[in-house]
């Protein structure tokens, strides 16, 4: 079987035993502590957990249902399956359509099952408000174990010295980390430089439009973009030299969403010493990337990093914040961002998340997880060159890193129009602006990343393909926009999902050999 052979090549962090023999559960009876009773099992109930075609799971297995509670107090302990039919339902046709779909989205990856283990095991159960020693509740011994074994395994995982650098492992995501950085190093109102959203920056670096504050960020202090030069699609650092000179910032933000270069840490050290300013970089999309160091490393120059880590990390759904330990600018990092996090913005942590960060962690220490990491920039570096020869208009003319932003606009068509055909062919990724634009709505491009197909097991040959497909789904939107009556997004909307969509047959095709690609190439972790 294709799959079958496929499945041998991914690395064996990613393909554990799909199930132990035995159960922490007695067959039958009932187990007492003191003479109450915790929970009895009878033997006729059994659940059956789903199979699955995606892992090659056998199709059922029994397991017994323990029946919780004392007296008069008794409910059964139901798998998913039976406790809520129409949720494990909906996660078993989200299942389908990832085995199946061209994932693209470039801030998406697939987890490895031992992260899925940890994000749902019995730490979810524990509230551990504070930091490790110092908690509001009892009953925290092994929780203060983990946290200190993910904040130690963060650390060595780029490489850093535990006496130059710390680490807050708490929060929630990327976003939240950024508002806490903001929260311990700023005055309601203090001035903040990010790259601009349009020019590939993130929305909680600041983002506003002339009538409107997007962002939290940009409601509670003011923000000042900085953009790209729009012939090279490189970052002005002569003009974010003469802005940041000007308008004073006391944060300066590296980092970005959709760009796809390296940023030249050096130079913004520079700028940031010469206007008294903290310098941050938001490295969420390369985590992964800085990890291996097959991009440059910002921790030689910024005195904050931030970054979640479910995307080129591989990770859960969370996020982490480094720090200088030495006091930067009369602020002492360590006290200022820890206090921002709890108590400031957040309560208690997640812990079954810093549970799977620190498991995902370890593996970031791996000759596999450098050598996937690299794979990933190669396997982005052949999509960028297929599309390039196919004539598409790429953002700064290639790739540095997992992702590349395609300029639409010189075909005349959009990202949005274009995301709608390829999902209907199962090809998942993002529209997406590009300098100049004026709707984040309908903009002009579209980004494609490669870090979760490189997980699943894609190489170079299929990165062409991929390119491939991607300009077959285009070349339809094309053809699409000129049947439709209507200019507006809507009337395409309107008319591509309508039953007389002319074209149907085309993106029907297209949706069955990018199928037929995807499922020879195993999920992780399902």
């Amino acid at each position: 079987m294709e799959a079958c052979s496929r499945a041998a090549v991914m690395r064996s962090s990613l393909q554990q035993p799909v199930w132990v023999k035995g159960s922490a559960f007695p067959l039958k009876g009932e187990v007492k502590l003191n003479g109450v009773k915790l929970w009895s099992v009878k033997p006729c109930k059994a659940s059956q957990l789903e199979g699955s075609l995606v892992s090659g799971r056998p199709p059922s297995v029994s397991v017994p249902i323990p029946e919780m509670g004392g007296a008069g107090n008794n409910f059964a302990d139901y798998g998913l399956g039976e406790a809520d039919p129409e949720v494990r339902g909906i996660i078993n046709k989200e299942k389908e359509r990832q085995f199946r779909s061209l994932e693209l989205i470039a801030s998406e990856n697939f987890t490895s099952r031992a992260v899925m283990e940890a994000v749902g095991s019995c730490l979810t159960n524990k509230y551990s408000e504070g930091l490790p020693g110092k908690r509001y509740y009892g009953g925290n011994e092994y929780i203060d174990e983990l946290e200190i074994l993910c904040q130690e395994r963060a650390l060595a995982a780029f490489n850093l010295d535990g006496k130059q650098w710390g680490v807050n492992v708490q929060p929630l995501s990327g976003s939240p980390a950024n508002f806490e950085v903001y929260t311990a190093v700023l005055n309601p109102h203090d001035r903040i430089m990010g790259l601009d959203l349009p020019h590939g920056g993130h929305l909680s670096h600041g983002f506003m439009t002339p009538k409107r504050r997007v962002s939290g960020t940009s409601i509670y202090f003011e923000s000042m973009p900085y953009r790209l030069d729009e012939s090279s699609g490189l970052v002005d650092y002569d003009m974010l030299e003469k802005t940041a000179t000007l308008f004073r910032p006391k944060l300066i933000i590296a980092g970005a969403s959709a760009y796809p270069r390296d940023f030249d840490y050096p130079r913004m050290r520079k700028i940031a010493d010469a206007v008294g300013a903290f310098l941050m970089m938001d490295m969420a999309h390369i985590s992964g990337l800085v990890a291996a160091s097959v991009v440059a490393n910002p921790f030689e120059y910024c005195d904050i990093v931030t970054t979640t880590t479910h995307k080129s990390l591989r990770g859960p759904r969370g996020g982490m914040i480094f720090f200088k330990k030495d006091p930067v600018l009369g602020v002492d990092l360590e006290s200022a961002i820890n206090n921002a996090v709890f108590p400031g913005l957040q309560g208690g942590p997640h812990n079954h998340t810093i549970g799977g960060l620190a498991v995902c962690l370890k593996h970031a220490k791996s000759p596999d997880f450098k050598a996937y990491q690299n794979k990933v920039v190669s396997n982005c570096r052949a999509l960028a060159s297929r599309l390039m020869e196919l004539g598409y208009k790429l953002v700064s003319g290639g790739t540095d890193n997992h992702l590349v932003l395609v300029d639409l606009r010189p075909l005349g068509t959009d990202g949005a129009r274009v995301e709608k055909i390829l999902d209907m062919a199962s090809i998942t990724l993002n529209k997406n602006s590009v300098a100049g634009d004026k709707s984040a709505l309908v903009p002009g491009g579209i980004r494609i990343g490669s870090p979760a197909m490189t997980t699943r097991g894609f190489s170079e040959k299929e990165f062409v393909t991929v390119a491939d497909l991607i300009n077959e789904g285009v070349q339809i939107s094309l053809e699409a926009k000129s049947l439709v009556s209507g200019s507006k997004l809507q009337d395409f909307m309107k008319f591509v999902t309508s039953p007389e969509f002319p074209l149907i047959d085309k993106v029907l095709d297209l949706q069955r050999r990018v199928e037929a690609l995807t499922i020879q190439y195993p999920l992780p972790g399902l």
